[in-house]
Parts: C-alpha cells; structure tokens; sequence
C-alpha cells in the first residue's frame, strides 16, 4: 500500500490514478478551500474518504509536513526494462530520457521527477538498488509531478544505457569534469541526460557508456549543485534547444 501526502501530490495523484485510491485521510477541523476540492475529488472518483485526529496523522507521518491530507492508495506498479522496450515505439523519434543513478535522497528524487514532469521527459529510468525509492517524502517532493511519468526501474542501468545506445539515443552523462559545456550540446535528437549522485557523480561503468559528457560551470566558491538543481539547469536547455515552451 502506497501514501501520499500533501495537497498538491494527493490532487495530482486522484487525478491522474484514481482508481488506485483506496481512501482519502483530512484533518478533522481543516475543512478550508484546498481540502474540500480534495473531499469533492474523491466524492466523484468514489473513493471514501474520513476524517482523523492530530494524534493519527503523528503516528502515520512522522516528522513529515502532510498538510492535513493524506491519501491511501494500492501499490503503484513501476515498469521494468521490458516494458520499456514494448512501449518504446510510442515515445516517438526524439524522446528525452532521464536517467538517476545513485540519487539515494528522497527528497532529490522527488525534485527530480517533478522537473521532469515540467519539462515533459518521456521516461525517468532508475536502477532497481542505490536508488531512493518512490516513498512518501519522495512523492510528496515532487508534488504530484511523479503522477504522470514512465517510470522505468531496470535491474542492470549498464546494460540499459547500451540497449539505448543501440536504439540512436544519445548518451549525454552529466559530470564536474565533462568536457563539453552544458549550453553547446546538441539534446534535439533522441538524448538520455544521465545524473549521478550528488556526493560521488556518475559511477564509472556509467562513465564510460556515456557518449558525452557536459558540465555547468562553476564561478562562485561551491563546487557543484544540488543534484536536483543540476537536472533542472540541463532539462530547461533540452527544452529551450526543442523550441517549447
């Protein structure tokens, strides 16, 4: 059984699966304009919905900010490798993937996926172990934004890159020391942007299977950016580079 939490992630995730909904929890005495939408949301998808005390949103959440919401749901089924390759053909000619290896914060997980909701990639891939997981504090970081990707979890990332490789798909590894600034790369044709961990960057098998590397440079005293930020930075100039907007 899955949770989300937070007004945001509950009204994407009511929107864009309700089906999955098992039964919507509201603070009981927070009845304002956000919760309500909620209660009319999941009146019309029917799913039940109640109302609980402080006392249970602390034992079910934590240290977690849940906004007086929360949304029971049945598990969500992640795609695997094979899956990919039996939707491959509907992801068009050009598709931008991203792919997180090693991002084991939540939080940067979740930031993640909601920039690649923004900016429309048409597959997030993560490997199946050092990887966070698609927790509570991960969806609700992404505010919804993880509602509405592909996402595909593979039980070997280097033998994924080269099947991509295989397909036309351009592997661009983003990395401190890469070469190649982050502005002057052609991303219109089919890309994979590959993002490693904030602490150790790409591994380096994942290294070596990428076709090129980029950076973003540095002209302060910090060293890098947050992962999330990172991702962000690079998805916006795929996007600009692709004329939408």
């Amino acid at each position: 059984m899955d949770e989300v939490i937070g007004k945001q992630a509950v009204r994407a995730a009511l929107g864009a699966a309700p089906a999955q909904a098992r039964c919507l929890y509201f603070a009981k005495g927070r009845r304002d304009a956000r919760i309500q939408e909620l209660l009319e949301l999941a009146r019309a998808a029917g799913v039940r919905y109640q109302a609980v005390d402080d006392a249970w949103f602390k034992r079910r959440t934590p240290n977690l900010n849940h906004q007086g919401v929360l949304l029971e749901c049945h598990s969500r089924a992640v795609a695997d490798e094979q899956a990919l390759k039996d939707q491959w053909p509907a992801l068009g000619e050009t598709p931008l993937l991203l792919v997180l290896d090693g991002i084991t914060a939540p939080r940067n997980l979740g930031a993640c996926l909601r920039t690649a909701n923004a900016v429309g990639v048409d597959a997030v891939i993560l490997p199946k172990r050092n990887s966070a997981p698609l927790s509570p504090v991960a969806m609700k970081t992404a505010q919804g934004g993880a509602e509405g990707l592909f996402i595909v979890q593979v039980t070997n990332l280097a033998r994924c890159l080269s099947w991509l490789r295989d397909q036309g798909v351009w592997i661009l590894g983003a990395d401190a020391e890469g070469e190649a600034l982050w502005q002057s790369v052609d991303a219109r044709p089919a890309t994979a942007l590959v993002m490693g961990s904030e602490g150790d960057g790409l591994r380096r098998l994942t290294r070596t299977l990428c076709d090129q590397l980029v950076s973003i440079p540095m002209v302060g005293s910090v060293e890098s950016l947050n992962v999330s930020v990172a991702t962000g930075v690079l998805l916006f100039e795929v996007l600009r580079q692709r004329g939408t907007s």
